[in-house]
């Protein structure tokens, strides 16, 4: 195996790095003042300004398409990028995520990079036309309201949202929650799954539809914070349709196709998400060091008591192992696809927040009560990873789909790949 980086993966990953340095980094502690005035739900100036010296760089939507930066809309060109493969990609989503605010900056961020791929590959020329340009134009953000608080949504045949069709229109009712997105002024489109029939097979019953945010009976019930942190301006909403409409034109691909948009949303999803982990990862690794070797107690410096020395050694096999098994899902996805990846996806989904708590814990305890406030976002962090371990599926559905591949490789009775129930919950 080959672990050089091609000269293409250090030059995006670089200019990711470079352009955080110089220009993303500086421009936190703006953010958080702005941030701090004001309604909570309102749109950043200071992102605003970060995104178009990103975009006028050429910084934006590495994500997307992976295998090409020209994206078509009918016969015409509607955007044109660098055409980063995931493993290019995953360099560059690293070094985002060592920066809160990074991903938006780069039009990079959840849900809108999901939504954005089930346009691309699902959507009809006038669905990317009137949502897909303007996503990736950054003019607008985008919800995905999948998990529901009524049921058990780690399982999404149970979601019960209701998607009825009535002459040229459907008539959506329901209760979601954790819309990540949905507080952001900007989001005007969300992509909401339910049922269209309950009586057919298990997984033909689920359907994806286009609902506007300001359409009537759309209802957002409250914002809900994650360990207090309420992820203003974006925000995870729980949200009430009731009776709500829609044209019939806004259904996606097509009834009972809901879980095979939802397969083709996730894989990349949830591996974008565990890029950024390693650079979270990385960062309070950092913050650690830096902040061991600054005090000292008991006549030396705290990095040189011997189990700072261990933690800060584990930390780095950590992160060193961790990063391997994503570049290799990553080129998997690249070279075999995202289907025959679903293994090391599954793997990566549980062991990169995994990881990532573990040193961010560390971290938090190297900086005493400091690390429990908010002077150095390590809490934040924290609550961010451990939201992780839920998002995209929980811990215990990857699991249990990479313990069925297991047994299916030794005549036992698991299945190879996951099932179209094993989808998991959605952000």
């Amino acid at each position: 195996m080959d672990f050089d980086l091609t000269e293409k993966q250090t030059y995006w990953r670089d200019r990711i790095r470079d352009h955080n340095e110089r220009f993303i980094r500086p421009r936190v502690a703006d953010y958080y003042a702005e941030q701090a005035t004001g309604s909570r739900w309102k749109v950043l100036q200071v992102v605003e300004e970060e995104k178009a010296r990103a975009k006028a760089a050429g910084l934006w939507n590495l994500f997307m398409p992976p295998t090409s930066g020209r994206v078509h809309v009918d016969d015409s060109v509607a955007f044109e990028g660098p055409g980063l493969t995931n493993m290019e990609y995953a360099l560059c989503a690293e070094e985002m995520g060592r920066i809160g605010m990074a991903s938006e900056v780069y039009n990079c961020s959840a849900p809108d990079t999901g939504n954005m791929e089930v346009f691309l590959r699902y959507g009809t020329a006038e669905q990317k036309q009137k949502w897909m340009i303007p996503l990736m134009n950054g003019e607008i953000r985008s919800a995905f309201l999948m998990t529901e608080p009524a049921v058990a949504s780690s399982d999404a045949t149970n979601i019960e949202t209701s998607i009825r069709r009535e002459g040229d229109e459907y008539v959506l009712n329901g209760v979601k929650w954790w819309s990540s997105g949905a507080g952001d002024p900007r989001c005007k489109i969300a992509i909401v799954m339910g049922k269209t029939d309950f009586e057919a097979k298990r997984h033909a019953q689920q359907s994806m539809v286009l609902m506007e945010l300001d359409a009537p009976g759309v209802k957002i019930l409250r914002h809900l914070p994650v360990f207090g942190y309420d992820d203003a301006p974006h925000g995870h909403m729980e949200i009430e349709l009731k009776d709500v409409r829609i044209p019939a034109s806004n259904m996606l691909l097509g009834e009972g196709r809901g879980f095979e948009i939802a397969q083709g949303r996730l894989g990349p999803g949830r591996i974008h998400h565990c890029m950024r982990t390693i650079g979270t990862a990385e960062e309070a690794l950092e913050k650690m060091c830096k902040r061991l070797q600054s005090r000292v107690a008991f006549g030396k410096t705290i990095a040189e008591h011997s189990l700072w020395e261990e933690r800060i050694a584990r930390a780095r096999i950590d992160i060193e192992m961790t990063r391997l098994l994503c570049l290799k899902a990553a080129d998997m996805m690249d070279k075999v696809g995202n289907k025959a990846a679903a293994a090391e996806i599954a793997m990566i989904k549980v062991q990169a927040p995994t990881m990532a708590l573990k040193i961010i814990d560390d971290a938090i305890q190297a900086h005493g009560g400091g690390g429990v406030s908010n002077d150095y976002g390590l809490a934040y962090a924290y609550a961010g990873q451990r939201t992780l371990r839920l998002a995209d599926g929980p811990d215990e559905v990857h699991a249990r789909a990479i313990a069925r591949m297991e047994l299916g490789k030794h005549g036992g009775h698991g299945k190879d790949g996951m099932s179209s129930g094993d989808i998991g919950v959605a952000r």
